[in-house]
């Protein structure tokens, strides 16, 4: 083995060398850099190098130390007291980030903030029997949200993705806020429909949970798009529900262009069986109190 270079090390260090046999095996070697007996390398004789480690600097001890009195950090001043000058700070005159004019503009509190699910996911719950598309109902939100293909909605609604496409083999009608192009045509290939809605926060939280409005004679009527948004649900290529076209298709298939009319004959339908079976919903219960 080679000879080791105690050079700069301390007694006691280790210094490891491969060893190759005459049979052309690996093997380690353990010698002492120094005239210290051999140890073994273990996890009890690990030690840090010299210098890796050192003691901090005391301050405050008198000024035979160097850092007496002041530790260091002279006379007065806001750099000798505690706490931080804040950042972008000059002085006390106006700083260049309030001297400059501002730019641009932000639209984040306007922003649509929709829900994602891809066609993927879609087909992936109806192998699993979780959603079960039928041939003449649209899939809701409702449906959606209850078979856990999407989380809590929030914001405006769910829209329709076409992520691997070509999974989807299902022929699925789909009734969302709005769909990419890619997924209208992986639904409408694989013998589906998809049906773009407007909905506001009114109409969304009576399709996804009706019963918070029980108590009322029936469903609210779902609110027109806003006028910036009136192309998007006119447009036959995007699928929108005031469409003709759409409205012709959904018409011949289920007898109605939206969900709202089936959503609102079921919840009449439970508001009876409610009265006739003498229960007060929660919503009147709080009124009367």
């Amino acid at each position: 083995a080679p000879r080791g270079d105690s050079r700069g090390w301390s007694g006691g260090m280790l210094g490891l060398w491969g060893v190759r046999g005459a049979g052309g095996g690996a093997g380690l070697a353990v010698r002492a850099m120094s005239s210290a007996a051999p140890r073994l390398l273990a996890l009890n004789t690990l030690s840090n190098l010299p210098g890796a480690k050192r003691t901090p600097k005391r301050v405050g001890r008198g000024p035979g130390s160097g850092k007496g009195k002041t530790c260091g950090k002279g006379h007065k001043g806001s750099k000798a007291r505690s706490g931080r000058i804040p950042r972008g700070f000059e002085g006390g005159q106006t700083p260049l980030h309030r001297r400059l004019p501002k730019i641009g503009f932000s639209n984040e509190n306007h922003r649509v903030k929709l829900t994602s699910l891809n066609v993927s996911t879609v087909q992936n719950y109806i192998a699993m029997g979780r959603l079960k598309p039928s041939p003449d109902r649209l899939i809701t939100l409702r449906d959606l949200q209850e078979s856990g293909a999407v989380g809590r909605i929030s914001g405006h609604g769910v829209a329709l993705l076409g992520d691997r496409s070509e999974s989807l083999t299902s022929a699925v009608h789909l009734e969302v806020t709005r769909a990419s192009a890619a997924a209208i045509a992986a639904v409408e290939s694989a013998g589906g429909t998809v049906t773009c809605v407007h909905l506001n926060d009114l109409a969304l939280r009576a399709l996804l949970r009706p019963r918070s409005l029980d108590g009322t004679p029936t469903l609210p009527r779902r609110a027109r798009p806003p006028p910036k948004l009136m192309a998007r649900y006119t447009d036959d290529e995007r699928r929108g529900y005031l469409s003709p076209t759409v409205q012709r298709r959904n018409l011949a298939l289920f007898g109605a262009v939206t969900s709202e009319e089936a959503e609102r004959e079921a919840f009449e339908k439970r508001q009876e069986e409610l009265a006739r079976a003498g229960v007060v919903p929660r919503r009147t219960r709080r009124a009367l109190a």
